[in-house]
């Protein structure tokens, strides 16, 4: 009789095959089981970093895809985050995940307004392995309370994260400040475009995709040191026109406005109930959030992304895409004297047309 081991898995099938069992703790909403899964892996030596990033990092995407298809729910995705959570504050405490810092002292937090924390916590655990002395200062950290911090830690650099671009603005501002008390930032995120575009436009010493290359580059040598003399204005000479302000401030107003005359516009809404409704002065809201970013970064390709993407969403949902360009011509109507916030809205109406041809056509 044969009684030897069998063969184990290679490494590549055993985090595939980890983060499928992970998966369905998740998805099951079994926190227990979830932890436990990521601390026998550790016991049986798979590589803390690889637990992190190849089998939490990818759970927590999958969630995020669940989501954007309907498959889950908001708040099945906040239940999901939450036992990932849970996952990496188990194995920061295993022991093969102790590092003694030796490299320097780095602080990460997650930009004001932005909630999404898990990147940001993914990142400071990764440095830690690569033995950082970290402070994770979590979720929304208002840019003056992080600069009391800075003036206390003596941080060699701060990582910064955000996921959703219309945090950009508060984004800037908290670089603008880290550099102007002489620290380095690197930044990572959604937010920040796919090739780090924005980073750039916002003056960061460096932008990194994922907690991977964001490490890697922190242990290629010290980022560059802040000019003295930088001002946040020189990154973006376009706010001189002053529409990013207005439209931002006028939010509210435009987003009532819009609301009322949408009904004459889109007659299928005269049905809404009341939760209807909310969910499209929600909807109505984040569009002038995105054409205010979009104003901020002088770029019209982040409107026209979030209003295809939006459209996405809404088809998964059931949701009739037919009301969004009713309500893009409403806001263009209001704006009419803004050219920037004219020319985006009317760039928003092409796109839609161009990915989803039956968006014009009358419910």
């Amino acid at each position: 009789m044969n009684t030897s081991t069998p063969p184990r898995l290679p490494v590549g099938a055993r985090i595939r095959e980890l983060a499928d069992r992970l998966w369905n703790a998740v998805a099951a909403g079994d926190e227990y089981t979830a932890t436990d899964i990521v601390l026998r892996a550790l016991d049986d030596g798979i590589d803390p970093e690889s637990v992190l990033l190849d089998v939490i990092a990818t759970v927590q995407g999958r969630a995020g895809e669940e989501w954007a298809a309907n498959r889950i729910s908001v708040a099945q995705e906040h239940a999901a985050t939450s036992i990932n959570e849970r996952a990496v504050a188990a194995l920061a405490l295993h022991p093969t995940a102790r590092q003694m810092p030796y490299r320097g002292r780095i602080t990460v937090a997650c930009v004001d307004g932005e909630w999404h924390a898990l990147p940001a916590r993914l990142v400071a655990e990764v440095l830690k392995l690569r033995g950082w002395q970290v402070d994770y200062l979590g979720a929304q950290v208002p840019a003056p309370h992080l600069i009391s911090h800075l003036h206390t830690t003596q941080a060699d650099a701060v990582a910064l994260s955000s996921s959703i671009a219309t945090r950009l603005p508060a984004a800037h501002a908290a670089i603008t400040a880290c550099q102007a008390v002489g620290v380095p930032v690197l930044v990572g995120g959604a937010a920040f475009g796919p090739d780090g575009r924005y980073a750039r436009l916002l003056g960061a010493q460096a932008w990194a995709p994922d907690a991977r290359a964001a490490a890697d580059r922190l242990a290629a040598g010290p980022l560059p040191r802040p000019r003295g003399d930088h001002q946040q204005m020189d990154d973006l000479p376009h706010l001189a026109d002053q529409e990013y302000t207005m439209v931002a401030r006028s939010s509210d107003s435009l987003v009532r406005t819009v609301l009322l005359a949408l009904e004459d516009a889109f007659p299928a809404m005269r049905g809404y109930d009341d939760m209807q409704r909310e969910r499209t002065a929600e909807d109505l809201a984040h569009i002038v959030e995105f054409l205010a970013t979009a104003l901020y970064v002088g770029d019209e390709g982040l409107f026209t992304w979030f209003i295809t993407w939006t459209a996405r969403i809404l088809q998964a949902r059931g949701v009739p895409v037919q009301s969004l360009p009713p309500a893009l011509n409403l806001f263009a109507r209001e704006l009419k004297d803004f050219p920037r916030a004219s020319r985006t809205l009317h760039r928003g109406i092409e796109a839609l047309a161009t990915d989803h041809p039956t968006a014009g056509t009358p419910a």
